[in-house]
């Protein structure tokens, strides 16, 4: 819901200010930046929030690993090349600040119950764009492809294991993105807001060196689920 409130704001302070003295939406509007997207490469960056989450498959049947997701910050690039008049490539290299927190319901102490796993990503997505008709100054599209995540605050190296406080995934994830946005032809840029979704390809747990750890033991897998929102400026 807080993801949904910025985003309206954001798009009203913006269309409002893009509005004024000029008519871009509407019947009939004034067409702003006719030639931008016949640019054969063009850059722009992007703000915007995230909700991280696991998705656990285990081996047995027993009370699921709670998450508790947060809300995050996403910064970054976004490179865009025309493949054809509505297909683009796109490489949108961002840093993704988040944080889960997981609760061990098996468990009573809450030393051990309790397990904060903070994440800073550098992601790499390559993601095809697919673009509709351009009416007026709107432009829909869907987006997808593969990206991939270095995990900076992974713990992978360590010796220690959650007998000592110590929860460890992998440095490395691959994932699968699909996702939607509007393009906006304001009077001097385009503004582009869009949500994704992200989905972990590979199990990214480390165990515990007992196999029979109470919170790695029973995990067949456990991988990245993601919601992103975007604000990208052209």
């Amino acid at each position: 819901m807080k993801q949904f409130i910025a985003f309206l704001l954001l798009f009203s302070v913006l269309a409002g200010h893009a509005q004024k003295g000029r008519k871009i939406f509407g019947k009939d509007p004034l067409i702003n930046l006719e030639n931008f997207d016949k640019q054969r490469v063009y850059w722009g960056y992007f703000l915007g929030f995230n909700s991280y989450d696991y998705k656990f498959d285990y081996k047995k049947n027993s009370p699921d690993i709670y998450v508790d997701r947060t809300t995050g910050f996403n910064v970054g690039l976004v490179g865009d090349l025309r493949l054809m008049d509505y297909i683009n490539l796109r490489f949108e290299p961002g840093l993704y600040y988040t944080q889960r927190n997981l609760t061990y319901t098996t468990l009573t102490k809450s030393i051990d119950r309790d397990r904060e796993v903070p994440a800073t990503y550098i992601h790499f997505p390559f993601l095809l764009k697919f673009s509709s008709q351009r009416t007026g100054n709107i432009r829909p599209y869907l987006v997808g492809g593969i990206s991939f995540s270095k995990n900076l605050g992974s713990n992978e190296t360590s010796n220690s294991d959650n007998t000592e406080q110590k929860f460890r995934v992998k440095e490395w994830t691959k994932n699968y993105e699909i996702g939607f946005g509007i393009d906006l032809y304001l009077e001097y840029f385009k503004f582009s807001p869009s949500i994704r979704g992200v989905f972990g390809l590979e199990d990214e747990l480390i165990r515990d060196a007992d196999p029979n750890s109470p919170w790695t033991g029973n995990v067949n897998s456990m991988k990245t689920r993601a919601i992103l929102i975007n604000f990208t400026f052209h």
